[in-house]
């Protein structure tokens, strides 16, 4: 599997319909933000507007506690971002704090630059003159302290560098987030809207770094980069604390009545967060394959043969449909 979240290859497979499957493969909030049907409508029958670009920037910047000196840029999926990197930023090889999501080390790849994979931030080749860490890390949820990422930064400054930090999962643990060090550090920061509030359709994503970084963004992506729907759902949804906060307690409580099932049934969690949880099992492998005889669909690495990723069911009632395909096999 390349990634999750697409079930037209276990329907190709497997056969079924769309509303017949258990979708597990993503790390999404299964409860999204409620959105405004009404605020949606109104949104897409206009082109985006300046006001709305000022409205999600504020909302953002308070969230991510970004500050003054640094500057924001909204883009279409965190994706959008990562595809750009390799050539926006200064010429030289990079590490990529790794195993983690493929498509950091596939991007710099594809842009002729030279990847190493490190498997420790503090101990940085000598040839490398930017670095990568996704924090947490994609599917282990491995967090990397602030302060090895902090000596990472000051690193890559002496070098003329980037340290790029992923945070498209850090929104359930905000206390993990460094945009607070951008203005001062040449840390390029990624964060990913889609995810922690459900509405990956929605395409939005967001980079903040010093100011000059981000404008080479901004100019990057060119103007109405980002649709209406997404600056004003987003700004919305992003202004909601009662709603985060409420979510952060309902994610944490359903990944481990997960972990309770995925553990009865054999499978040692080794890894996730409140989002999605890393399990080992022995043949992940044909456990994959017989879960998707029935039409439950959780996530496969290629390499990785003993690893299964399972994403948080929406409901007690497809936590117990998960419970018992589990029990019968």
């Amino acid at each position: 599997m390349k990634h999750g979240g697409d079930l037209s290859e276990a329907i190709a497979l497997y056969g079924g319909a769309i509303e017949d499957w258990l979708d597990l493969s993503t790390g999404i909030n299964p409860e999204p933000w409620p959105v405004d049907m009404r605020l949606l409508t109104k949104a897409l029958q206009r082109l985006p507007a300046r006001a709305d670009e000022k409205a999600l920037a504020d909302s953002a910047r308070q969230v991510y506690q970004v500050p003054k000196a640094a500057g924001i840029a909204a883009a279409p999926g965190v994706q959008a971002l990562i595809q750009w990197l390799p050539y926006l930023a200064c010429e030289g090889d990079v590490a990529i704090l790794g195993p983690t999501y493929s498509e950091h080390a596939q991007s710099w790849q594809r842009a002729g630059r030279t990847v190493i994979e490190i498997s420790d931030i503090n101990n940085l080749p000598q040839n490398i003159r930017h670095a990568v860490a996704v924090n947490p890390n994609n599917p282990d949820g491995h967090i990397t302290p602030p302060a090895h990422l902090i000596a990472c930064a000051e690193e890559m400054k002496r070098r003329n560098g980037w340290l790029i930090v992923d945070e498209s999962f850090a929104d359930i643990n905000p206390s993990i987030g460094c945009a607070s060090l951008c203005a001062d550090l040449p840390i390029v920061v990624l964060r990913s809207f889609g995810k922690f509030f459900g509405l990956p359709g929605l395409r939005l994503g967001f980079l903040i770094a010093n100011h000059q970084t981000a404008s080479l963004f901004k100019t990057a992506l060119g103007p109405w980069s980002v649709s209406a729907p997404a600056l004003i759902i987003g700004a919305a949804a992003l202004a909601d604390h009662a709603w985060a906060n409420a979510s952060r307690a309902k994610l944490a409580l359903m990944a481990q009545r997960l972990d309770d099932v995925l553990t009865a049934a054999g499978l040692k969690v080794i890894g996730g967060i409140s989002l999605y949880r890393l399990v080992h099992h022995a043949n992940a492998k044909a456990l994959h394959e017989k879960l998707a005889c029935q039409h439950i669909w959780c996530r496969r690495f290629d390499g990785f043969e003993d690893h299964l990723r399972f994403g948080l069911p929406r409901d007690d009632r497809n936590l117990s449909r998960l419970k018992e395909a589990l029990s019968s096999l």
